[in-house]
C-alpha cells in the first residue's frame, strides 16, 4: 500500500476547509436572502396598502368602517367629517406609503446588513411619523367640519 505524503494530506485538509467555508457562506446568503424577501414583501406591501387607502378614502369610495382609515371620534361622527379628514390626510399618507416602498426596495439591493437595517428603520419611522401626522391633521379637519355643521 503506497504511503500518502504529508503534503497531500495537508492539501486535502485545506480543500475540505475551503469547501466548508464556501458551504457556510452559501447557507448565510440563503438565510440573508430569506430575510430580505420578507422585508421586501412586508414593506412594499404596507406601502401599496397605504397608497390604496389614501386614494380610496380621499375619493369617498372608502366609507366609514371599523377596519381601515382614520378611526377617531371626530372622523366617525359623520360621512362629511370622515371624507374631510381623509382628503386632508391624503398627501402625508401617500408619502408614508412611498417611504415604506422605498425602504422595502433597499432589501433587494446588494447592501450590507447594517445598511439594510438602517434603511428599514428609517423607512418605518418615516412611515409611522407620516401616518400619525396625517391622522392628526385629518382629525382636526373632521373637527372643523363638525363645527361648521353645528353652527
Amino acid at each position: 500500500m503506497p504511503r500518502r505524503s504529508h503534503r497531500a494530506d495537508r492539501l486535502r485538509a485545506e480543500q475540505h476547509q475551503v469547501g466548508k467555508r464556501r458551504a457556510n457562506r452559501i447557507v448565510a446568503m440563503e438565510d440573508d436572502l430569506g430575510v430580505r424577501v420578507v422585508l421586501f414583501v412586508v414593506m412594499v406591501g404596507s406601502g401599496i396598502l397605504l397608497l390604496w387607502m389614501a386614494r380610496t378614502a380621499a375619493s369617498g369610495r372608502l366609507k366609514r368602517n371599523s377596519v381601515a382609515g382614520i378611526r377617531v371620534a371626530s372622523t366617525m361622527a359623520s360621512d362629511e367629517a370622515w371624507l374631510a379628514a381623509h382628503i386632508r390626510a391624503k398627501r402625508s399618507t401617500m408619502l408614508a406609503g412611498y417611504a415604506s416602498i422605498a425602504s422595502g426596495v433597499v432589501a433587494l439591493l446588494p447592501v450590507s446588513a447594517p445598511v439594510l437595517a438602517t434603511a428599514v428603520l428609517v423607512g418605518c419611522v418615516a412611515m409611522l411619523g407620516l401616518v400619525f401626522y396625517g391622522a392628526s391633521v385629518g382629525s382636526r379637519a373632521a373637527v372643523a367640519v363638525s363645527h361648521k355643521s353645528d353652527g
